[in-house]
């Protein structure tokens, strides 16, 4: 009684979150991920985009990691369809998110097409993390906001700076692309099969990147999710056979006879 007691008063914490706190944590979220957008704005410069292009990047496409992987394979050497193509690629992950959030938040329809510009990794997360409608809303449009604020004027900021700078390679600034395409991957990483995904991936990439065009090799990277998913749908199955073959083997007499006798007085 005293755990149900417990357990429900916990509940009622959740369900009551002040909005304080989420407000707190979106703009945690907002601050420390849009603050990287100096780094999109310094690779996206290095790589041939001019000012105009990077910034429009940033207020129309919005989301990091396509974002990244259109500069990056640009500055390979990559033709401008296979850059886009792997940036489009990424971000089609949008599309489910929004496919949830449109149930979490409800929004009404005017606002919908102009919330949709938002959705991505981060406010997504925001808004799973919150137990109440109110909560989930605020949060969405905090991060939203935040990050889209500081994402774009960090990212005229690094454009900017890059001019100065001048050649990011001499300063090891080509890196930083990967590098915060790497950090922004990681925490989603929480699976073995999408452990495995990405480390197929990774081989894929790396095994074609000398003998294929630039940009292409990303593109046949994204061969590693059917296949890992294929490969984990086969163990599975195997797993289930093999449970199976155990039970049988440890099932009484009668069961395996599937009806007949066992009474070997009553074969004779």
């Amino acid at each position: 009684m005293a755990q149900r007691t417990a357990l429900a008063d916990l509940t009622a914490d959740d369900a009551e979150k002040p909005d304080r706190a989420v407000v707190r944590d979106a703009l945690g979220v907002g601050v420390a991920v849009g603050l990287s957008g100096f780094a999109f704005g310094v690779t996206s410069a290095g790589s041939g985009l001019g000012l105009l292009q990077t910034c429009a990047l940033s207020l129309l496409v919005f989301t990091g990691a396509s974002q990244f992987a259109l500069v990056g394979a640009l500055a390979a050497g990559g033709s401008p369809f296979t850059a886009a193509a792997g940036a489009f690629f990424l971000g089609v992950r949008n599309a489910f998110y929004g496919l949830r959030l449109s149930q979490l938040l409800a929004l009404p329809r005017a606002v919908r097409p102009f919330a949709a510009q938002w959705v991505i990794d981060e406010t997504t997360a925001v808004t799973l993390a919150q137990p109440t409608r109110r909560a989930r809303r605020i949060g969405f449009t905090v991060t939203g906001l935040t990050l889209y604020v500081l994402w774009n004027l960090t990212t005229l900021l690094g454009a900017l700076g890059a001019k100065a700078i001048g050649d990011t390679r001499a300063w090891g600034l080509d890196a930083a692309g990967p590098a915060v395409f790497l950090a922004l991957l990681a925490p989603m990483l929480k699976t073995t099969t999408e452990r495995a995904v990405a480390g197929l991936a990774v081989l894929l990439g790396l095994a074609l990147l000398p003998v294929l065009p630039a940009g292409v090799p990303v593109l046949v990277a994204a061969l590693a999710a059917p296949i890992a998913l294929v490969a984990e749908g086969r163990r599975a199955g195997r797993g289930r056979q093999d449970i199976g073959a155990a039970q049988e083997r440890g099932a009484p007499p009668e069961s395996r006879a599937a009806g007949g006798s066992t009474d070997p007085e009553e074969d004779r």
